[in-house]
């Protein structure tokens, strides 16, 4: 299992998808699985278009649309929609592995999202 560390804005998807190819390659798996997995409440992981930088920017607006901070919210910590966020998005994805490569279709790349920052962040790698 490999982990990684980065530092995050207040909110954005950050493409980690370089660091994944990187886990692969140490890994030495030829065919398998590889799962992405992160250990917050408030963060999340997802696959998606790596093309056009609009479309992570159009994924966040949406998330704020769909859970908007809201004054009923009693968690005291005052992140209620981030947690909310982070369960829609889910702490792992899963990426099939062909000959070495992660099996993703052209246009996507693997995105950790970022939803109660500035923070120091963790991800694991484990490909099997």
């Amino acid at each position: 299992m490999f982990e990684y560390t980065l530092n995050t804005p207040k909110e954005a998807l950050v493409d980690i998808t370089g660091e994944v190819r990187d886990a692969l390659q140490k890994s030495r798996v030829q065919d398998g699985l590889l799962v992405v997995h992160v250990p917050h409440t408030t963060a999340g992981v997802t696959i998606n278009e790596n093309a056009d930088p609009d479309v992570g920017r159009d994924l966040l607006l949406g998330l704020d649309r769909a859970f908007p901070d809201r004054p009923e919210f009693r968690h005291g910590e005052g992140n209620s929609s981030a947690h909310l966020r982070a369960s829609a998005v889910g702490s792992s994805v899963t990426v099939l592995v062909e000959k070495g490569e992660l099996v993703l279709g052209v246009w996507q790349g693997i995105f950790f999202c970022e939803f109660d920052g500035p923070r120091s962040r963790r991800f694991f790698v484990k490909a099997i």
